[in-house]
């Protein structure tokens, strides 16, 4: 059986990306794996995001996987863009306050409390790469969604700054949404329906794949 390995130790993300890839992971015979199931060298499963770009973090996370497990490997960078923070936090999401959602979520609010609603706009991207090492080749694609950022957190569900980020489309914040609408229709869910074609492509050539 092929595998397919998530780059990625968070939870939430790897539960999002497991689902999103279920039919086609059943459909092409793929084992998905995260890297909490991978074994030794626990340095190389947090990997360091230097780039200035989504893109270029994402391509440096799938290159270092992908070599160190010589897997095809698919790896993500995600960020929220505030319009009244001139973009911020950006590629800095994970790390914005303290690195915990907590401490991030609080940095954020303190930072937009005098900004009026109409000015509180933003959008989550995402950007996924997948990396062949037996090729060098690397493919890259990105979702996004519009957004405002609200004045206190609302619902239990999602992760990091999802219960501060109302999407108009959906009505509610991304931690009010059902998990089966997030992964139908957040930021990460509209970059995972195309790199699936990707992954398509990969898989024709009968590589292992690591996400």
């Amino acid at each position: 059986m092929k595998r397919l390995l998530i780059a990625s130790k968070n939870k939430g993300k790897i539960e999002e990306i497991k689902h999103a890839l279920d039919g086609l992971s059943r459909e092409l015979g793929i084992e998905v794996l995260s890297m909490n199931d991978m074994p030794g060298d626990d340095n190389l499963k947090e990997v360091e995001e230097p780039a200035m770009t989504y893109e270029g973090n994402a391509i440096i996370k799938a290159m270092i996987i992908g070599n160190r497990f010589k897997m095809l490997t698919l790896a993500d960078d995600t960020g929220l863009e505030i319009d009244a923070l001139d973009g911020r936090p950006g590629v800095n999401s994970r790390r914005y306050g303290d690195g915990t959602a907590e401490g991030n979520n609080k940095k954020l609010l303190e930072e937009l409390k005098d900004v009026l609603n109409e000015k509180r706009t933003a959008r989550f991207k995402s950007v996924i790469a997948v990396y062949d090492p037996e090729t060098g080749k690397v493919r890259t694609c990105e979702g996004k969604i519009e957004g405002i950022i609200g004045r206190e957190l609302k619902g239990e569900g999602g992760f990091g700054y999802d219960p501060l980020f109302f999407a108009p489309e959906l009505g509610k914040t991304l931690a009010e949404i059902s998990f089966e609408e997030k992964i139908a229709s957040d930021h990460r869910a509209r970059a995972m329906e195309k790199v699936k074609d990707i992954l398509k492509d990969f898989m024709t050539e009968n590589i292992a794949i690591i996400l």
